[in-house]
């Protein structure tokens, strides 16, 4: 029974500790989801309108004018994984990965490289034929180490000019979109080529003069690119922010299973330490009977 007890005790010890992990670990990422939502609050509502205006003012320029709204035969794809570099954040990665091996069956006619930004999905699509890291000067997971609009608006480039040079027919952006702290939603959304207008009520917008000021040749040089560049930083800060998000739920549902299974040791330990005591004490009964007999 001390055996027993004991082991029971060293149980509770290491839940005890395990606890205060998950108690630390929730606290460290609710405090960096604080300044993660801060951040895509304020960046998205300003990527959505640039992104709608340059969906507008693409279907206004040649193709010669604007090469990333070339439209062609779908033979080379790239999705960009964007997951994270650590784990214990519950579905978070395992949702993206699984999008990702969804679009790749889903591509079949198609070859399909993934660009994986962030360690997680490295680790799983490095195994397979699929993985690829462009010509990209560090390692892609180092973005979330300094994420700011200059290191992302890096990888973007390298990732249009793999499409403009024909290397790629399509981009396609897999990631978390930020809905709240316990809710990420995985989506789906093509980079590249400029998706145009299709609606039957934007015909006016598609059909109506343009003023370009400055010249097209301008605005194809430097909005459009900017434009993408920001619809990348807007996707991994969405990211960024559902990380932490779901890392202080999954540690807060840990630490409160951490702490149930706590009162259940501890009420099994009192039965046994209780147990122990009164049959020592029936055995001091019996042997004091013993000895007056």
């Amino acid at each position: 029974m001390a055996g027993g007890l004991k082991e029971v005790r060293n149980r509770i010890a290491s839940v005890g500790s395990t606890r205060q992990i998950t108690q630390a670990m929730k606290v460290v990422s609710a405090a960096k989801l604080r300044r993660a939502q801060d951040a895509i609050t304020q960046m998205r509502p300003y990527a959505e309108k640039l992104q709608e205006i340059l969906v507008n003012v693409s279907g206004s320029l040649d193709a010669s004018e604007n090469p990333y709204a070339e439209e062609r035969e779908v033979k080379k794809v790239l999705l960009v994984a964007i997951t994270s570099n650590r784990g214990l954040c519950g579905p978070f990665n395992n949702n993206v990965i699984k999008l990702a091996h969804q679009r790749v069956a889903a591509l079949e006619e198609a070859e399909v490289h993934v660009l994986c930004l962030g360690k997680k999905a490295g680790d799983v699509f490095r195994k397979t034929g699929n993985f690829t890291t462009l010509t990209l000067g560090n390692e892609p997971h180092a973005i979330f180490d300094n994420l700011d609009f200059a290191h992302t608006a890096d990888i973007a480039e390298v990732i249009m000019e793999a499409f403009s040079s024909g290397s790629y027919d399509r981009v396609e952006l897999l990631y978390n979109r930020f809905i709240n702290a316990a809710v990420q939603d995985v989506q789906c959304e093509q980079m590249l080529p400029i998706e145009q207008q299709t609606a039957a009520g934007d015909e006016a917008t598609k059909e109506g003069d343009y003023i370009f000021e400055p010249s097209r040749e301008e605005i194809a040089a430097n909005i459009v690119p900017n434009t993408l560049k920001v619809q990348l930083y807007k996707a991994l800060l969405d990211s960024h922010a559902s990380e932490h998000g779901a890392r202080m739920t999954a540690m807060h549902k840990a630490t409160e299973n951490a702490g149930e299974l706590l009162r259940d040791l501890k009420l099994s330990y009192n039965k046994a330490r209780q147990a122990a005591i009164t049959a020592e004490i029936l055995e001091i009964v019996g042997g004091a009977e013993a000895l007056e007999g």
